[in-house]
């Protein structure tokens, strides 16, 4: 079997344990994608139902749970799903999870969550528009949509690093406009796996489109954990946050 053959081929699935033992050793990424999601809800969750869209092996929900929330974390993947669970008989948070699909969100209930988080996961969702019906139809009246993604613009296919003429690396845009299904061919890269492509602009008019206010975007420059750990991203933001409500 041939590696571009298994490049070519892999999931979440297939990635997860991979992925588990990436965020369980520490990944700057992943934990600066986490906080900054976290830094736009309140401090003090008790009381407050939660789901976590997308939830991998958990590295939101737990934090979600840490500070009060009654959270559920659902992802298609079922190795992903175990690692979460496992992690929680590990050290207890009250967390919950389930195998479900962000795009129907079959397990979860009408009306029945205050937030829905979403963190680097509705790049990864086939259809955006199915998503974001599904996340409004649980989200009470006036309940909030908070999630991250890869940034659109410096994340897109084929983007790629070079250096300027001062010697330092510099970001080459790829091919930003051309949306859709890409897999990156880099063997330790979470997008080996497989990422939706979309502008900016798609997410934000999917939003309106379908009966979200937007309240704030942000495109927090990299950490310095990020930094150390990819000086070239010093001078980029990573990711882009956004968090939108229900109309009541």
């Amino acid at each position: 079997m041939s590696s571009v053959w298994v490049l070519m081929t892999d999931t979440w699935n297939t990635i997860a344990d991979w992925y588990a033992e990436l965020l369980r050793t520490g990944s700057a990424m992943n934990e600066f994608s986490r906080d900054i999601l976290l830094d736009c809800l309140p401090v003090e969750l008790s009381g407050r139902s939660i789901l976590d869209l997308g939830c991998g092996e958990g590295i939101i929900t737990r934090a979600l749970a840490a500070r009060g929330a009654r959270v559920t974390g659902i992802d298609p993947s079922p190795r992903m799903i175990e690692h979460a669970q496992a992690a929680e008989r590990n050290l207890s948070t009250g967390a919950c999870y389930a195998i479900d699909d962000g795009c129907v969100l079959a397990t979860v209930a009408t009306d029945s969550v205050d937030w829905v988080t979403a963190g680097l996961s509705l790049n990864n969702v086939p259809d955006l528009d199915a998503a974001l019906t599904a996340a409004q139809r649980v989200l009470s009246p006036g309940g909030r949509l908070a999630f991250t993604i890869p940034h659109p613009c410096f994340e897109a296919p084929h983007a790629a690093w070079t250096d300027s003429a001062q010697g330092r690396p510099r970001r080459v845009v790829g091919d930003y406009v051309s949306e859709g299904f890409w897999r990156s061919d880099n063997p330790q890269g979470v997008r080996r796996a497989g990422n939706q492509h979309r502008q900016l602009s798609t997410y934000l008019n999917a939003l309106v489109a379908h009966g979200f206010l937007l309240e704030a975007t942000a495109e927090p420059a990299a950490g310095p954990q990020v930094a150390a750990e990819q000086p070239q991203r010093a001078q980029l933001p990573p990711f882009l946050l956004v968090l939108a409500r229900r109309r009541t």
